[in-house]
């Protein structure tokens, strides 16, 4: 099988080939730490993590370079609001977002280099940019005139031609659809941290900071570069012409881009009360692992409509597939049938799904086929001891990549692991008001205990 990825670059399926062999450098944008997190983001960090998994899978060694935007409009904003200095402001939501991801059990990167510490590697960048004329100084900033670059445009498809003449914009983030030279380097304002450079005082602009960061830690020419369809313009096109406008090189061979996540078919906002953090959600009492197969069913090319009802059903799936898991680990019979062809079917369409641009939809069809038919041959007593052992062998396989067949996990359930390890050490210690006590604190925080021959179990009550 090839392995194929759907190129915004080029707007065509292309097969994969990184630049070394059996290595990957892959940058994806990380988030602004201004504030939480929230289920949008979490939408396109969901997809880079199948993306991850899925080389890994393939047998590739993977560097992942996320980056941490601690210095921006909206980070500087809120630091001055709050009376703090800009690393006091966004340690908390740095921290949040680790343990967020860790919830939902996205893999760690390789690197997270936060712009703050990387300033220098930004100023060289610009003033490689400067040598090469692609820079002019207007109100002590530095900008980056889009006109001295041919190819700026050939990533979103933006046409500069209307473009007029010395038109820019200072703010890091624009929605217009409208080309406009960038700010590099921004002047020093009242209350704003700054940091020396060669044009004086200042701070880098936004989209500086992840081409700096990216060829740092990934070369100048790199694998791939992942993100929301949001930041394909202006951000993403400007990072090709600032790194291709310094290095004379092409910047990323394969671009992919996420679709937006949407709720109850409307957009995410915090006017229309739709507005979720990953905690909004788990303090309704939903499960870290249902979110997770939620933002992950759904192909990354496609709108992903977040429901109430979509929510259960997740929640449901990821149960049908936990209690299959279990019965297989557990089956006892004795049959003749090693299972071989329908383990065999199941991988093929697995893996024909996920080669072909992540098609999630195919790969989860050959999971759930392969329950269907194993419940169906230990319901019988057909199914052999070495039989099951390769059905547990092959579920744990595509765990690598799905990672929702085991409960719990995550940052955020460790205080619920802890209390529940405090009730058990109770009971043994015959001190049932202890445990009766531990109990009931947790059922007060919503989560709800299940006593089984197999151990405790634990799930969180329902709030709507």
């Amino acid at each position: 099988m090839t392995l194929k990825f759907h190129n915004t670059l080029s707007r065509r399926l292309e097969e994969f080939a990184p630049l070394e062999p059996g290595v990957v450098r892959m940058y994806t944008c990380g988030p602004t730490v201004y504030d939480f997190a929230h289920l949008g983001n979490f939408r396109t960090y969901m997809f880079e993590d199948l993306l991850r998994r899925w080389l890994k899978w393939r047998g590739y060694r993977v560097v992942q370079v996320m980056n941490l935007t601690d210095v921006d409009d909206k980070t500087i904003r809120g630091a001055l609001a709050a009376g703090v200095s800009l690393d006091a402001y966004t340690a908390p939501y740095i921290e949040a977002f680790f343990e967020d991801i860790d919830a939902l059990r996205i893999e760690r990167a390789e690197h997270y280099p936060r712009a703050t510490r990387h300033v220098a590697e930004m100023v060289a960048l610009i003033a490689r940019l400067e040598a090469n004329g692609h820079t002019y100084e207007a109100g002590g900033s530095i900008y980056y005139r889009i006109g001295t670059f041919p190819g700026y445009g050939k990533l979103s498809g933006m046409d500069i031609a209307a473009l007029k003449p010395g038109a820019r914009v200072d703010v890091d983030e624009y929605e217009k659809e409208e080309a406009r030279d960038f700010a590099l380097w921004k002047a020093p304002r009242e209350g704003e941290p700054t940091w020396p450079s060669p044009w004086g005082p200042g701070r880098p602009g936004w989209h500086i900071e992840c081409s700096a960061m990216s060829t740092k830690y990934l070369g100048e020419t790199f694998d791939l570069h992942t993100g929301g369809v949001d930041n394909i313009f202006p951000h993403h096109e400007n990072e090709i012409a600032q790194s291709e406008g310094a290095s004379g090189k092409p910047f990323v061979r394969y671009w992919l881009h996420a679709a937006h996540l949407v709720v109850e078919g409307r957009k995410m906002a915090k006017s229309l009360g739709n507005f979720f953090t990953l905690r909004d959600l788990l303090a309704k009492g939903y499960e870290p692992v249902a979110l997770r197969y939620l933002l992950l069913a759904t192909h990354y090319r496609q709108q992903l409509n977040m429901t109430w009802e979509g929510l259960g059903a997740a929640a449901e799936a990821v149960t049908r597939l936990q209690d299959f898991y279990r019965r297989a680990r557990e089956y006892a019979g004795a049959g003749d049938d090693d299972f071989g062809p329908a383990l065999a079917r199941a991988r093929e369409g697995f893996e024909r799904g996920l080669d072909e641009d992540l098609g999630i939809a195919e790969a989860l069809a050959a999971l759930f086929e392969l329950v269907t038919a194993g419940n169906r041959a230990m319901d019988a007593g057909e199914l052999s001891a070495a039989g099951a052992r390769e059905l547990v062998a092959t579920l744990e396989s595509f765990d690598r990549v799905l990672d929702v067949l085991t409960p719990g996990g995550g940052a955020l359930d460790a205080a619920v692991e802890r209390l529940i390890a405090a009730r058990e050490e109770a009971r043994r210690a015959k001190d049932f008001a202890r445990a009766d006590a531990i109990r009931g604190e947790l059922e007060a925080q919503g989560i709800i205990l299940e006593d089984t021959a197999g151990g405790v179990r634990w799930k969180r009550k329902l709030v709507r």
